[in-house]
C-alpha cells in the first residue's frame, strides 16, 4: 500500500498537483497560440514557419508541436477560437440590449445593440484575421466555411431569436426572423465593415460614425418591421 501511494505521488513534483500542471500548460498553449496571431497576420499562411513562432513563444519547437499537431491545426485553433470569442460577446450583447426592452425603449435599444455590434465586428484584430481568412479561402474552404457557420451564422441565428421574442411581445412584425437579423446587421454593417476592410487601420471609426451607422441603420430596421 504504501509503495504504491509512494508511485502515486512521485507522478507530480513537490507541491503541485495535476490541476496545477494543467493550468501551466493552458497558459503555454495560450503564449503559443498569441505568438502565432502575431505571425500569421505579419506574413500570412505560407510566410509563417513552425520556427518563427516558437521563437516568438519564447518556447522550444518541440513545445509547440506537443500542443499542435501541425501549423494547419495551430491556424484553424486561432481562427475558431476567434469566432467563438465575438460570437459569445454578441450573444452577451443582444440579450443584455434587447431582453428588458419595451414599446417605448425599442428604437433605443436597437440602436444600443447597433453600436455595439459594430464595434465588436470593426475590432482591428477581427478584421485582420477575417482577410487571412478570405485570402485563405480557397487554401482552406472548409475552414472558411466552419468560420461562417460558427461565427457568422451562429451569431446572426442568436440575433434571430432575440428579435422573434420581440416580435412575440408585439414589438416588431417578422415574417422571416432569420432574414430579419441578416438585413438589420446589413444595414448597420455594411458601410463601417466594408471600409476598414479596405482602408485598414488608416481609416478608423470615429464615435460619431459609429453612431451615425448604428441609428441610421436601426431607424431604417424600424421602419421596415416595427409595431404600426
Amino acid at each position: 500500500m504504501g509503495n504504491r501511494d509512494a508511485g502515486r505521488r512521485s507522478k507530480h513534483p513537490a507541491g503541485t498537483d495535476s490541476s496545477e500542471g494543467d493550468t501551466r500548460s493552458a497558459r503555454k498553449r495560450r503564449v503559443i497560440m498569441e505568438a502565432a496571431t502575431t505571425a500569421f497576420l505579419r506574413n500570412g499562411y505560407l510566410g509563417t514557419s513552425m520556427d518563427e513562432i516558437a521563437a516568438l513563444a519564447a518556447v522550444s519547437k518541440q513545445t509547440v508541436y506537443k500542443h499542435f499537431a501541425d501549423k494547419q491545426r495551430l491556424f484553424t485553433d486561432i481562427i475558431l477560437a476567434t469566432s467563438d470569442q465575438v460570437v459569445g460577446e454578441l450573444v452577451q450583447t443582444a440579450t443584455l440590449a434587447l431582453q428588458d426592452t419595451d414599446d417605448v425603449e425599442v428604437e433605443k435599444d436597437l440602436r444600443e445593440l447597433a453600436r455595439q455590434l459594430i464595434t465588436a465586428i470593426c475590432q482591428p484584430q477581427v478584421l485582420r484575421l477575417r482577410r487571412l481568412i478570405i485570402g485563405e479561402a480557397d487554401r482552406f474552404p472548409e475552414l472558411g466555411r466552419t468560420y461562417w457557420e460558427r461565427g457568422f451564422e451562429r451569431g446572426l441565428a442568436t440575433l434571430a431569436d432575440k428579435l422573434q421574442r420581440l416580435a412575440e411581445r408585439g414589438l416588431l412584425h417578422l415574417d422571416d426572423p432569420q432574414l430579419a437579423a441578416h438585413q438589420f446587421a446589413g444595414m448597420i454593417l455594411w458601410v463601417p465593415v466594408n471600409r476598414v476592410m479596405f482602408c485598414g487601420e488608416a481609416a478608423p471609426l470615429t464615435p460619431a460614425e459609429i453612431d451615425r451607422y448604428a441609428d441610421a441603420g436601426a431607424r431604417a430596421f424600424l421602419k421596415a418591421y416595427g409595431r404600426a
